[in-house]
């Protein structure tokens, strides 16, 4: 027998398939298609960690199932590979970002066909490349055009360090997550997408797909819905400060208000309040928050009363304070709240704090203990017209009574923002719009696309938050689209999240020069059939995503409402220590050195059999040694092969049943029972001591798809016909998988007592009776009554006994 040399084996087998193009895509429209997706990566300079091949052997495994099957499959990889981590590499190492990308990508890349993944390479996208881009700054014109895309005063989280503005999720704990520098509140003008005109759609659409319901609890409690009313309070000024609240029903209870330190009320009546010294110096402290750190419960509560100013409560007149708090922000609601310190922990403890009146109006609490929270249902007190009334009764009626008297409205709230689209950096696509005089913002012609980045001096952010590209006269000088006159080029760049929001239709036709994939690619192969990625991405990327499809298929340039029917997630791999991998915890495993010490087959074999696949598991060299000799065994059948192309009586059943097995646990994501079933079957056929070609044959067909390199070779050495990615997935006969004998569970008063061996689908009068001979059940019987016998066929026999 020829000795299993995985590391050449491993290399003629990925030239082969290069050479073959075994693993392109076709273009006949007419077979079956499936898309299966996996999240490009950020080409860093690190290279590959041990955590990217689980996702992408997993698709990799139902991509060459689904080919076996005669799907036309389209499995495709690219590079998302814009933004700051190069960009910061680029100028701590004086090296052109594009150069860092291209040695980055090259490096991923050797790795990624190093593991034997059946990507379609040729297909390959990369959101740095104008070719590429250049449909990015189109869909944002079309945004734009419609009403979509705009600028806006706001107040932004900003790293002193990078210099550069980030999103809520990048502020982790006070400081950048990305370099722990500290961070502030400033107000800039920023690009925003207006996501939330599709709230609703992003909410109702999740009924049409297939996604884990935690993935879908996400969605939902990001977006946030919630039904209430907006409520307006007039202030002893004569304006007008409104609130959303969910629970208008409590207005009686309404003591205070509070406004965030942003409120742009506050600079309006400078001159009216007498503590605006002490005032300012609040907003500076809060400016020096996260929204994280300013909404968290548990931190004291601090805030400031207007002096001089106090709101009217609509619902019985009575003047109350006004606060600035750094709890309540500006870009929730209406920056502005009504604070009911009966039934709300937070206003309670403010109002402790601050000696403010606490008036019940749900009855059911001590309010000199505690805010009374559970006061969903129960029955209005102190509240006027509403006393006697239910909650809910209470919510129709103050609706009602608002609305009729002009003092609110009832509304539809959503927790979501619109997407802040500005970065003041360099490496990122420019944004194509000018600024003129006379027209405003105006937007580049579409022949002009794409809008490429000019070289600089230096990738630096200006000290005064600008982006380098703010530092090029030539690049902004330019003249006005629409009336020729002078104008200036936008120098905000767009966000990482914009290249990935569209990459899976720009896979559909990479190479298309006329728009961003054929109308007849993408009618074909949208929506992704499967698409596989970490939970850390099924919040935005996904929210991001499915909003551009739905805003592409409102100007009908695709045909689905929905860019992805399954969506599904894994978990991570950790270090041996049980902790998450890092170079501080020197427990980083590189999967280079395990390729060359185990090889690619044994590798992906691992990742696949470390544990269930949506849970996080450790690393194991043990176990890996394991999957190393499990493929040493199949190798050796060679020595075992025998004539024969049907199976043999003995190997049958056991041959029908692990291909039903194996066929399923791949649909379920249940790879480490897949490869169990295999094992198990090994070691029958060990135990038997041959195997036949026809049982060989369906063994290295099912395991290509997890070990393809060497189930490749082997086929082909022992000539069982063709090339082995050419052949047909194995079926099975459902009536060969019908086990004989099935185990019972023998209980007594629930309590599992004994297990019996009976025939499937026994009569109920012979397992009774079965039972009740089995030595421990009568021992357990001994002086009880039987009461009641239960027979659930195939399951369990229970007996009630007294």
């Amino acid at each position: 027998m020829k000795k299993y040399d995985f590391t050449a084996i491993e290399k003629k087998w990925q030239n082969y398939w290069d050479e073959h193009h075994t693993f392109a895509a076709g273009t006949d429209y007419s077979k079956p298609k499936f898309y299966a997706l996996v999240e490009f990566p950020y080409p860093s300079g690190q290279g590959l960690h041990i955590g990217h091949p689980r996702p992408y052997t997993a698709m990799d495994i139902v991509s060459r199932k689904r080919r076996l099957e005669g799907y036309n499959v389209l499995f495709p990889m690219g590079w998302d590979a814009f933004g700051l981590p190069t960009e910061n590499y680029a100028i701590k190492n004086k090296i052109h970002p594009a150069i860092v990308t291209k040695n980055n990508i090259a490096h991923f890349k050797a790795q990624l066909k190093s593991l034997g993944l059946s990507f379609d390479w040729e297909r390959e996208v990369n959101t740095t490349d104008p070719e590429y881009f250049k449909w990015t700054q189109w869909i944002f014109l079309q945004m734009f055009k419609k009403g979509l895309a705009y600028k806006k005063e706001m107040s932004v989280n900003w790293c002193t360090s990078c210099k550069v503005v980030l999103a809520n999720e990048e502020v982790v704990g006070g400081v950048c997550e990305r370099c722990g520098g500290e961070v502030i509140h400033k107000v800039k003008s920023q690009w925003m997408l207006k996501i939330t005109e599709y709230a609703q759609r992003l909410l109702d659409d999740l009924a049409e797909v297939n996604y884990l319901d935690k993935i879908k609890a996400t969605q939902i409690n990001w977006i946030g819905r919630s039904t209430g009313a907006e409520v307006d309070f007039t202030t002893t000024t004569g304006e007008t400060l409104t609130v959303y609240t969910t629970r208008p029903d409590t207005l009686f209870g309404a003591t205070y208000m509070v406004i965030s330190p942003e409120h742009p009320y506050i600079e309006k009546w400078a001159d009216k309040l007498s503590n605006m010294e002490e005032i300012r110096a609040y907003q500076e402290k809060a400016a020096r928050k996260s929204d994280f750190e300013r909404t968290e419960m548990a931190k004291d509560k601090t805030g400031v009363e207007l002096k001089g100013i106090r709101a009217i409560n609509p619902v019985n007149g009575r003047e109350i304070p006004i606060f600035i708090s750094d709890y309540v922000l500006m870009t929730y609601g209406t920056g502005a709240i009504m604070a009911v310190p009966a039934h709300d922990t937070r206003d309670y403890d403010f109002a402790k704090v601050f000696h403010l009146p606490i008036i019940e109006v749900v009855a059911g609490g001590d309010i000199k203990k505690e805010a009374f929270t559970d006061c969903a249902t129960g029955k209005m007190v102190n509240s006027g017209f509403l006393d006697g009334l239910s909650v809910e009764e209470a919510k129709v009626k103050i609706k009602e009574w608002l609305k009729e008297n002009g003092k609110g409205r009832e509304k539809v709230n959503y927790k979501l923002r619109d997407w802040v689209f500005s970065r003041q950096r360099y490496w990122g696509e420019p944004i194509p719009i000018v600024y003129c005089e006379k027209c405003g913002y105006v937007p580049l012609p579409e022949s002009e696309l794409p809008l490429t980045l000019p070289e600089v001096d230096s990738y630096m952010p200006t000290d005064n938050g600008e982006s380098p590209l703010s530092t090029l006269d030539s690049f902004i000088n330019t003249t006005c689209p629409h009336c020729g006159g002078p104008a200036k080029r936008e120098t905000d760049t767009m966000p990482q999240w914009a290249g990935s929001s569209w990459y899976y239709l720009r896979y559909c036709d990479p190479k298309n020069k006329e728009c961003l994939a054929s109308k007849e690619a993408l009618d074909y192969w949208m929506p992704v059939d499967w698409y596989n990625g970490g939970m850390e991405h099924t919040t935005l990327h996904l929210l991001y995503s499915r909003f551009w499809h739905k805003f592409l298929y409102d100007i009908d340039a695709v045909s689905q409402k929905e860019p992805y029917m399954r969506r599904t997630s894994h978990g991570m791999i950790l270090g041996e220590d049980g902790q998450k991998m890092s170079k501080s915890r020197g427990n980083v495993i590189n999967p280079d050195e395990v390729v060359a010490q185990y090889g690619a087959d044994t590798l992906r074999l691992y990742e696949m059999f470390i544990g269930d696949f949506e849970k996080t598991a450790p690393w194991s060299p043990s176990s890996i040694r394991g999957c190393k000799r499990f493929l040493d065994r199949v190798w050796a059948l060679q020595d075992m092969l025998t004539d024969g192309e049907e199976y043999r009586p003995q190997t049958q059943a056991l041959m029908h049943k692990t291909v039903k097995k194996v066929s399923e646990d791949i649909e379920n994501l249940k790879f480490n029972t897949a490869i169990a079933a295999m094992m198990a079957l090994l070691n029958e056929i060990y135990a038997l001591g041959s195997i036949n070609r026809a049982e060989l044959r369906t063994l290295l067909l099912l395991l290509n798809p997890f070990a393809p390199h060497m189930t490749e070779e082997m086929y082909e050495m022992l000539d069982l016909g063709g090339v082995l990615n050419e052949q047909k997935w194995p079926t099975y006969d459902p009536a060969m998988c019908v086990d004989d004998m099935v185990e019972l569970v023998v209980q007594i008063n629930g309590k599992v007592r004994s297990r019996l061996q009976v025939p499937v689908d026994s009569a109920q009068a012979d397992v009774l009776a079965q039972a009740k001979a089995d030595p421990k059940i009568q021992e357990a019987l001994q002086g009880k009554n039987i009461v009641k016998e239960i027979y659930v066929q195939n399951k369990l026999v229970n007996f009630v006994a007294k």
